[in-house]
C-alpha cells in the first residue's frame, strides 16, 4: 500500500478521531464518566472549546513548515480537515457562550459586548472562519480560482485575532496567551523567511 492510500484509509480516520476526542471528553465529563467540569461547568466548556480552537489553528498552520522541513508532502492531505476542526471548535466556543452563558438573551449579549470588547474580536475571527469553511471544497476552489487563495490567506489574520481575543480575555496571568503568541510568531516568521529567501 503506497503512502497516499495509507494517509487516506488509515491516517485520516485516526487524525479525525484524535481531533474529535476533546469534544467527546466534554460530553463524557459532563456526565462524569471520564472526569468533571468543575464548579463552573459553562466556563470550563468555554475554555476547553476556545483553547482547542487555538490549538487546532496552530496545528493547521504547522502543516506547511513541517512539510518543508521533512519533505513529507502527504501532510497537506490533512490540512483541510484540520482547518474544519478549527471552525468546529471555535463555533462550539461561540455557541456555548451564546446559549449556555448568555441564554440567547439580547440584553445580556449586548451588555457582555459592551463590557468585554474582546468578544467582538472573537466574533470577527468566527465570521472569517465561516467564510473559509464555506469555501473549503474543491468545487469552490475551482469556482473562485485566484480569489480562493486570497480568501484563505485570512487564516493568518484569524490566528492573530484568536490570540488577541485570548490575551484580552485574561486579566492577570498572560502565560498561556503568550505561549500561543510565540508559537504563532514562529510559524508566521518561518513563512516570511522562506518567502524572503525565495525572492
Amino acid at each position: 500500500m503506497d503512502t497516499l492510500r495509507i494517509v487516506r484509509f488509515v491516517g485520516k480516520p485516526v487524525i479525525f478521531l484524535l481531533c474529535l476526542l476533546p469534544a467527546a471528553l466534554v460530553i463524557t465529563d459532563a456526565f462524569e464518566l471520564t472526569g468533571r467540569l468543575g464548579a463552573n461547568p459553562v466556563e470550563e466548556i468555554l475554555d476547553r472549546f476556545g483553547n482547542w480552537g487555538l490549538r487546532m489553528i496552530m496545528i493547521t498552520l504547522a502543516v506547511t513548515p513541517l512539510r518543508r522541513i521533512t519533505g513529507w508532502n502527504w501532510l497537506t492531505r490533512f490540512r483541510r480537515m484540520l482547518g474544519l476542526f478549527v471552525f468546529f471548535y471555535i463555533l462550539m466556543h461561540f455557541l456555548t457562550w451564546l446559549i449556555l452563558d448568555q441564554g440567547i438573551l439580547m440584553s445580556a449579549i449586548l451588555e457582555d459586548l459592551t463590557e468585554r470588547p474582546f468578544i467582538m474580536i472573537g466574533f470577527a475571527a468566527l465570521l472569517l472562519l465561516t467564510a473559509l469553511a464555506a469555501t473549503s471544497t474543491n468545487a469552490m476552489r475551482r469556482r473562485l480560482r485566484r480569489r480562493w487563495q486570497t480568501l484563505h490567506n485570512a487564516v493568518y489574520l484569524i490566528a492573530m485575532l484568536g490570540v488577541w481575543h485570548y490575551w484580552w480575555q485574561v486579566k492577570k496571568d498572560i502565560t498561556e496567551p503568550l505561549i500561543y503568541a510565540v508559537v504563532l510568531a514562529v510559524l508566521l516568521g518561518a513563512r516570511l523567511w522562506w518567502r524572503w529567501n525565495k525572492s
